[in-house]
């Protein structure tokens, strides 16, 4: 593969851990921390750990709100993890004065309390693609578990965007896909071989 894979590094989320993962499937994350450094770039990915509010004034302190906004309506490869796959939404119950990129319409909610549901959400859980035959999934196992970290999710105004389901106490959108652009709320490189094989999927 020759693409150079960017990798955003707003100083937070889980750089390291993808940076090894890339390197572990021979290949390597060129770090994304102003415009300019998105000139050289074939495939972009958003790693994320953190506060919502957090990571967008960081985005648009170094200027990179209009590059990945950019990037995303080009639709040029895109993968956001975590964190980087909730600030792709119009605005977030973490944070709710912050504007997300808004690139898809909805909004970042918390898992409800008073249910007996241990917040966060963390560990393995099953991944239930909507469309198992999308190249993303290809060789992944069935069924699926990923490992997740997580208080808030998406939920897209736009119900055919959803590209995966997870059940915590009920069902929600764990992954999103359109033309090129896919983000997931699990850390494929905190998934073993089937986390692997998503990365792997998203660089072929």
């Amino acid at each position: 593969m020759s693409d150079r894979i960017g990798v955003i590094d707003y100083g937070g989320g889980n750089l390291q851990n993808v940076l090894n993962t890339l390197k572990y499937i021979g290949e390597e994350g060129h770090l994304v921390t102003q415009p300019s450094d998105m000139d050289s770039i074939d495939r972009l990915i958003f790693p994320g750990v953190g506060a919502f509010g957090d990571c967008i004034a960081q985005i648009d302190q170094q200027k990179l709100r209009e590059p990945i906004l950019e990037w995303l309506q080009a639709d040029h490869p895109f993968f956001g993890i975590c964190l980087g796959y909730q600030v792709l939404f119009e605005s977030s119950e973490e944070s709710p004065e912050t504007k997300g990129l808004g690139f898809f319409k909805g909004n970042v909610v918390r898992f409800p309390s008073g249910t007996g549901l241990k917040v966060p959400h963390m560990g393995w859980n099953e991944v239930k693609p909507v469309n198992p035959g999308d190249s993303i999934w290809k060789d992944t196992p069935n069924p699926l578990y990923l490992y997740f970290v997580h208080s808030f999710y998406p939920c897209p105004e736009d119900e055919s965007i959803a590209n995966s389901l997870t059940n915590y106490g009920h069902d929600f959108t764990s992954s999103v896909a359109s033309g090129n652009i896919f983000a997931g709320q699990f850390h494929p490189e905190r998934s073993q071989e089937a986390g692997i094989q998503l990365l792997r999927n998203f660089l072929t």
